[in-house]
């Protein structure tokens, strides 16, 4: 193998090439991405970014100079615009590579609002790139207006951060609840009540109707017929998997590319990971939006473009920062009948641990660190303590991982 193309400079790009790299792979690497900078972390860049407390440099997974060092070709700003798979080349501006095994770690894009509710105005944001968050840094001013679409974690970051920058902040979330699709009732019911001690106006089961503005956003209009004066939105609605260069390669799509337990794709010289890769798991078809996913898969999907012949097992694991909360996420709720809550030692600190049956599936902690860790190392055992003895706040929790 002579030329391993890698399209997609982000987490699991930059992962990927790594991890070839250490493993001795000699050959050539490139690696390919449409922004004009090298791989960077992207969860910092609306919270410790956003508010000023890291700068570009800090953001870079690692130094320019090291894909230089380590002979790995970076093309960057550029999109590639075609993959024949049949040939076994992409197409990158007016050059075109010819590659012995491919991985694609497009990532994925958020999802915007409609230019036929007010999508296309200016001062409404998505959070993604670099690029999204320095033009939103114009918007996010003291005094502020800021309507926050979409009651999940993204949503719910970007409200902590206005409303820490001194905005006016209102959030809309179209379900029940926020977090309806990703936690039990007690995870949204910590963190509603955290929004609303900081001044966030948070507003459950009313959707947005439509934007108003001339060329700039002014107001919204609300499922519920309430108007409010805004002068920035910012657009938390989810994201999709950026699938469009494997469908042009008529490669299998489903929720996502479709790979094997070992990251193959429908074609055999083509591999997929991270955001943009969905994959079996314990019976179903999963795709995980993660920094732990996007690593662990693509340097899994480097040691077997080389051979190894390896299963990709996830140990799931997430995080987010709101406030001075830190919440850590083990394992996957899916499925879960029954959740108890335990009190943390910090004050405020608390930990909701998910069960279906009496078999542990996942923990959410909130500034409880003791008892993510113990969670996920249960979890990762197979182990499942009985929901009374975790709920019961004498129980040591590391007695629990001996049991």
């Amino acid at each position: 193998m002579k030329h391993i193309v890698v399209i997609g400079a982000g987490q699991a790009g930059s992962s990927l090439v790594v991890k070839l790299r250490n493993l001795g792979f000699d050959g050539q690497i490139t690696l390919i991405g449409e922004e004009p900078l090298p791989p960077y972390q992207r969860p910092p860049l609306s919270k410790a970014y956003l508010l000023g407390e890291m700068t570009l440099e800090r953001l870079f997974l690692r130094p320019e100079k090291m894909y230089a060092d380590e002979n790995i070709t970076l093309k960057l700003g550029e999109p590639v615009t075609a993959i024949d798979a049949d040939a076994r080349t992409v197409t990158v501006g007016d050059e075109t590579l010819a590659y012995d095994a491919l991985a694609l770690t497009t990532g994925s894009t958020p999802r915007r609002l409609p230019e036929s509710i007010g999508g296309a105005l200016t001062g409404v944001h998505v959070v993604r790139t670099l690029e999204d968050v320095d033009h939103m840094a114009d918007d996010i001013v003291p005094g502020q207006k800021a309507l926050i679409v979409g009651g999940g974690y993204i949503g719910l970051e970007a409200a902590a951060v206005a409303a820490k920058l001194g905005l006016h902040v209102t959030m809309v979330e179209m379900a029940d609840r926020i977090l309806q699709r990703v936690a039990a009732p007690e995870t949204s019911d910590y963190f509603r009540a955290l929004h609303r001690s900081h001044g966030v106006d948070i507003r459950e089961g009313v959707g947005l109707d439509t934007l108003l503005g001339d060329e700039r956003v002014r107001s919204a209009r609300l499922t519920d017929g309430t108007e409010l004066p805004l002068d920035v939105v910012v657009v938390g609605v989810g994201i999709t998997p950026a699938t469009g260069l494997a469908e042009a390669a008529g490669l299998a799509v489903d929720n996502g590319i479709k790979v094997d337990a070992q990251g193959r794709t429908s074609n055999p010289a083509i591999w997929a990971a991270g955001d943009c890769a969905s994959f079996p798991y314990k019976g179903e078809r999963i795709r995980l939006e993660s920094v732990q996913n996007a690593i662990d898969q693509a340097e899994c999907v480097a040691e077997n473009i080389l051979g190894d012949g390896k299963d990709y097992v996830p140990q799931p694991w997430f995080w987010s920062d709101q406030y001075d909360v830190k919440l850590q996420i083990a394992g996957l709720n899916t499925g879960y009948d029954r959740v108890v809550t335990r009190p943390g030692e910090a004050d405020g600190a608390q930990s909701h641990w998910y069960y279906a049956g009496d078999k542990l599936l996942a923990v959410d902690a909130m500034n409880d660190p003791r008892a993510y860790m113990v969670g996920k190392r249960l979890i990762e055992a197979g182990k499942s303590p009985a929901p009374d003895i975790v709920a019961n706040p004498a129980t040591d929790l590391k007695t629990l991982l001996k049991a």
